[in-house]
């Protein structure tokens, strides 16, 4: 959430930020309007109670006196009703105004273009890129690395079997990215892969995100869409010495509701996949050179996995509503001559923290930490990247040098008869 003493005192700045993100006004407004409904009640409630607290001893003197109590008596009697009345309205706007505090955006980043995602900006790319009729799906499929249709018959459409090499490539992946990590000083974790709604809510305005991801049936848990949420929420409501650095990886599942074309084909945009995800709790004062440290990680891996990528600034309107900024890292796609997503950094400021209750001591202060998370490699979709740009012409794929280790192998053999 956003500081409650900033959407009061500069309400214009929340609302330029919205405007950019291309969200309405109006809910700052009514956040405004239920505020100082919230603090007026506040302040006859604090009166009613100073007076409960007071209103004994004035009887009791005026008994000692002599002096007829009986007005004072009556204001007593009345005391718990309007008490009572007046707490219930004040709980009734406390929590008409959260709800509305908690789904406004955080501030963009003045460093952010604004606009739609055509306001995007590239800001770097590697590689050399090539181009290819055959996707990652037809070129899995020929190799027997992967049976969708299998998968499909005995779960859903966009989950798959993932075969021979394949597998040994996935793990390779997630093992070179968590030594990685922990050679750069992360801690490395494997989260809950459920969460309670509470602890979701933590992390971001549980709103749209709540459809993308699964509900169990019957009980408070949802399966996390990324351990982002989950390494949040490892230190919910607590109060923390900083920096720390986690490395967290783990299953993530997601609806991916509408998808079409291409991107429903093998293993791209599938409803269960793996990830090691990088997450930052650091002093605000630091917050902007921890981002460029998870960023230049990520680039250093990407740069490692042997394909052509580019990294891009989000625009105001394609940003999130819990990051300040966002980088994407886009991969290379020959088969469809065009770049795709596959990792992003973002710095969330105290955002996540405010809703997590997250704090550190400075100086005698309690303070609200900053949050900055970063995909390390997302690794089913990094695995149709390296797959497409390193597809030989026998039909086997080169693997990275730097997986060769992890792999046990150079390359996967071509099926084709020589």
């Amino acid at each position: 959430m956003i500081d409650i003493k900033l959407i009061r005192e500069h309400p214009e700045i929340v609302k330029e930020s919205n405007k950019k993100r291309g969200y309405s006004t109006e809910e700052v407004d009514n956040l405004l309007k239920l505020d100082k409904e919230w603090r007026d009640l506040k302040e006859e409630v604090d009166k009613l109670r100073s007076r409960r607290n007071k209103i004994s001893e004035e009887i009791n003197l005026a008994k000692k006196q002599g002096r007829n109590a009986k007005e004072i008596i009556e204001e007593a009697k009345a005391i718990p009703g309007k008490l009572a009345d007046k707490e219930k309205l004040m709980k009734e706007k406390e929590e008409s105004r959260e709800k509305i505090w908690r789904e406004i955006p955080n501030i963009i980043d003045k460093s952010v273009p604004v606009g739609d995602a055509t306001k995007n900006k590239v800001v770097e790319s590697h590689g050399k890129t090539k181009k290819q009729q055959e996707g990652h799906a037809e070129i899995m499929e020929a190799l027997d690395l992967i049976d969708t249709q299998k998968a499909s018959d005995v779960a859903a459409s966009r989950f798959y079997y993932l075969k021979g090499d394949l597998v040994r490539l996935n793990q390779a992946i997630i093992n070179y990215a968590l030594d990685f990590l922990k050679k750069k000083g992360f801690t490395l974790m494997q989260p809950p892969y459920m969460l309670r709604k509470e602890i979701l809510e933590g992390a971001l305005p549980f709103g749209a995100f709540g459809e993308m991801i699964y509900k169990i049936q019957d009980e408070d848990l949802y399966l996390i869409g990324t351990a982002e949420h989950a390494l949040n929420a490892y230190h919910f409501n607590e109060t923390i010495e900083l920096p720390k650095r986690y490395a967290g990886f783990s299953s993530c599942f997601r609806k991916e509701a509408g998808a079409h074309g291409k991107d429903t084909k093998g293993i791209f945009r599938i409803h269960q996949f793996e990830k090691v995800e990088q997450f930052v709790f650091c002093k605000p004062e630091d917050s902007w050179k921890e981002f460029d440290l998870i960023l230049n990680n990520t680039k250093e891996m990407f740069k490692a996995m042997e394909i052509p990528f580019r990294l891009i600034v989000l625009a105001s309107g394609d940003t999130g509503r819990v990051p300040t900024k966002t980088i994407d890292f886009e991969g290379w796609f020959p088969s469809q001559n065009d770049y795709r997503e596959l990792a992003s950094c973002s710095n969330c400021l105290d955002y996540q923290a405010r809703r997590s209750n997250i704090k550190y001591m400075d100086k005698g202060e309690l303070k609200f930490a900053n949050t900055l998370n970063n995909t390390a490699i997302a690794t089913e979709r990094m695995m149709c990247c390296i797959v497409e740009n390193n597809v030989q012409k026998d039909g086997s794929i080169k693997i990275p040098k730097a997986l060769w280790k992890y792999t046990g192998f150079k390359k996967i053999e071509s099926k084709k008869k020589k």
